[in-house]
């Protein structure tokens, strides 16, 4: 009993913040209220209205197009990076740290600085591009460009923590491998190809499935970048819950129907992703 003694005191919290919350948003989904009071019962009506609204599938493009170049882009640049720190004599320590140092920072600190980086006027990158032309780039009052710098201010903040989970998987790879791939003959495109990636597949799966997630609940640094705009662009589905939920006019039943259908979207695809990266594993 005693390693389930350990493990009792998370469990609770984790049961009252986390799971409890969670069922009770399901049966909030059933009903209806403006105030947080009263509840009138409405069934499965929240979900037909969600499911209705233009708005809604809106939000749900928006989404699907950051979460995919966000989840792609991590794993590209994570995996790049890795492999390069893993294979540095020197200065290994000082680049993890580098890029590990955004994730240490908050979102909302994150969201706010590249707010001002980006800055039409006076911003810091445009003050930069401007000797080569480019310094009146609508970065966050153009649609597509709004998107585009939400995915890579997304990107910047999450990638040293995948780079640190590919390192660990990396790390566990026997040197005498490359040492005999060497010996028949292998270059370092072969090595990487024909040794790293298949070696590496668990923890391409852990980031895989961690950077789905991440990319599906993002939120808090989107908001105080842009704020959803120019118009909507870069409004995700976390936002159109937060929003129906807390800014005028509330519908407490809307938004927990909006956190449902979320929660089995990722639940699905942590399913897939994973069902998945076994099989390859096994085979």
């Amino acid at each position: 009993m005693a390693p389930y003694l350990f493990v009792l005191p998370n469990m609770i919290i984790f049961g009252l913040f986390t799971i409890w919350p969670a069922i009770n948003g399901f049966n909030i989904s059933l009903y209806e209220s403006s105030n947080g009071r009263n509840f009138d019962w409405v069934g499965l009506d929240n979900y037909r209205r969600i499911l209705t609204d233009d708005e809604f599938w809106e939000v749900v493009r928006n989404t699907v197009v950051f979460a995919l170049a966000f989840v792609l882009l991590c794993l590209l640049i994570a995996t790049a990076l890795a492999v390069l720190l893993q294979a540095q004599g020197r200065g290994k320590s000082f680049f993890r740290a580098v890029f590990f140092l955004p994730v240490l920072l908050s979102p909302v600190v994150v969201g706010l600085v590249w707010n001002w980086l980006l800055e039409r006027r006076g911003g810091l990158v445009n003050t930069i591009l401007t000797p080569f032309g480019g310094g009146d780039t609508g970065w966050l009052v153009e649609s597509n460009l709004a998107m585009i710098s939400v995915i890579v201010v997304g990107v910047w903040m999450n990638v040293g923590f995948y780079i640190l989970i590919l390192l660990a998987g990396l790390q566990g790879i026997d040197p005498s491998l490359y040492e005999a791939a060497r010996m028949d003959g292998a270059g370092a495109w072969q090595q990487l190809t024909s040794l790293t990636l298949p070696l590496l597949q668990p923890s391409l799966l852990v980031v895989l499935v961690l950077s789905t997630i991440h990319g599906f609940q993002a939120f808090d640094f989107i908001y105080t970048l842009t704020g959803g705009g120019p118009v909507g662009a870069t409004t995700l589905i976390v936002q159109y819950i937060y929003e129906n939920g807390f800014v005028s006019p509330i519908r407490y039943g809307l938004a927990s129907a909006g956190s449902v259908l979320l929660f089995v979207t990722v639940f699905c695809l942590t399913l897939v992703n994973w069902f998945i990266g076994r099989r390859r594993e096994a085979v």
